[in-house]
């Protein structure tokens, strides 16, 4: 699959974004707090940026709530159609979109508006994305004028679960998350449109209200920490610091594995950077390929039994533990389309990190462990210097030329890894981040970034 660009990851956001925050269903993971009293029940505003993990499974971004039978939320069903309700012992709100939201690949804004003194029923609750109006539901259920609502009210506020009842975790990321209170905003308040006509970013700059507040992740030791002024902070449950996503935001949009194009029985988390495989000839790639360029990632190796990492031509749905790819198996041999090349590279184990430096322009691969660089192109081995792969010396030459090459992690029985294509540099709190960059100054990697080597991402591509 090729290289699918978020809609509003673009190098000309005037106003950056810096970090989001993962949410990884497995750790339980959300924030909220209580509310406090005073707020507006009849007007608000929300706004935050998703890039999904997993898809077709009950999963809530937003809520507010005391109970089940009083709660207000927005979520995405197992149909990926995003739901923004409220329910006082009967709906009063109900809006479920005809349209699905199934790209893992990509950033979206959304804001939802709720108002309930409007005239209009139609006008009293209003979802917009990536700037345009939403105007096509399955089911439309609007509030009866003047009808009061959870949020505002004195009960729990947060992200990444069913606040008001517990489970159905969001996976995913969120990133710029502005909830005020009182205040009726377009997205006008909180995104433009670019020269080029795309949805990107702006920063809000009016009041919160009563209640309000501006979560983004920026302090890594308190994720849920309130940046408005308002002290409004929300506490977390189940989030570390490697949770926040340095670099990863919709103004800079780095790679991660794609559940859409996950090839077996295997399962996609942490953001989609963690994947366990546990049956025979299961793969999967990256949501962005690679047609020119050079490319730097890396793996920390969880559990190893017959792992793939490497390469495969775009376009290739069949199963297969190399099938049109070029891979590192673990026993250190060079795999081309299942089949061993002849050629060796370095071995690697639990608890190993393996480097891919990757060259597309004159379609080349190396292999590092651990920071130690590894000849590809020999029946044998042999350790070499950073600057021959910088020179692109002793490589594995791949001979296909596919339309893209896609980051690839194969498997021939179970096998696990984490990736980390920059925007992770602990491997989910495995290692001590290295605080390598790339020569743009992007990326945190464990190990040292070969010189002309990049981090895969929307602002190398140059989106």
């Amino acid at each position: 699959m090729p290289l699918i660009l978020g809609a509003n990851s673009v190098r000309d956001s005037v106003y950056s974004i810096d970090q989001s925050i993962r949410f990884n269903p497995g750790d339980s993971t959300y924030m909220q707090r209580t509310h406090g009293a005073g707020g507006n029940v009849d007007k608000w505003s929300l706004s935050f940026w998703f890039k999904r993990g997993n898809l077709g499974t009950d999963q809530y971004m937003f809520g507010s709530g005391a109970d089940a039978n009083n709660t207000s939320d927005i979520s995405f069903n197992t149909s990926d159609q995003l739901t923004f309700w409220s329910y006082i012992g009967a709906w009063q709100t109900r809006l479920i979109t005809t349209q699905v939201f199934r790209d893992p690949s990509a950033w979206t804004h959304c804001v939802v508006v709720y108002d309930s003194g409007n005239a209009l029923p139609t006008e009293r609750a209003k979802i917009y994305i990536n700037g345009a109006r939403v105007t096509s539901f399955g089911t439309e259920t609007y509030p009866s004028q003047n009808q009061d609502g959870i949020v505002g009210s004195n009960v729990n506020i947060g992200f990444g679960r069913y606040i008001s009842y517990g489970g159905s975790y969001f996976d995913g990321y969120l990133a710029e998350m502005n909830y005020v209170n009182g205040s009726t905003l377009d997205p006008s308040s909180f995104g433009e449109y670019n020269s080029s006509n795309i949805w990107i970013p702006k920063e809000y700059s009016g009041s919160y209200g009563t209640g309000g507040f501006k979560v983004d992740g920026r302090d890594a030791s308190d994720l849920g920490d309130d940046e408005s002024g308002s002290g409004n902070d929300l506490t977390t449950s189940g989030l570390a610091s490697h949770d926040q996503m340095v670099g990863e935001s919709p103004t800079n949009n780095f790679a991660t594995f794609n559940p859409l194009d996950n090839r077996g029985s295997g399962t996609l988390s942490d953001g989609n950077l963690q994947m366990a495989f546990g049956a025979t000839n299961d793969n999967v790639t990256a949501t962005q390929g690679i047609s020119t360029g050079k490319w730097y990632w890396e793996a920390h190796i969880v559990d190893h039994a017959y792992a793939y990492i490497g390469v495969q031509d775009s376009n290739i749905s069949a199963t297969g533990y190399t099938i049109s790819a070029v891979a590192l198996y673990d026993g250190g041999f060079v795999y081309i389309n299942n089949s061993d090349s002849g050629d060796r590279s370095t071995t690697y184990t639990n608890g190993d990190v393996v480097g891919v430096a990757f060259d597309a322009d004159n379609k080349k691969i190396w292999w590092s462990k651990n920071g130690q660089w590894y000849s590809a192109d020999d029946s044998s081995a042999s350790t070499i210097n950073i600057s021959e792969v910088e020179a692109g010396n002793q490589a594995q030459v791949i001979t296909r030329s596919p339309d893209f090459f896609m980051p690839f992690y194969g498997n021939y029985t179970h096998s696990t890894a984490i990736f980390n294509f920059g925007q992770e540099g602990t491997f989910s709190g495995n290692e001590t981040a290295g605080g390598n960059s790339d020569g743009n100054g992007v990326g945190n990697f464990f190990s040292p970034v070969p010189n002309g080597f990049l981090a895969l991402c929307t602002k190398n591509l140059g989106s």
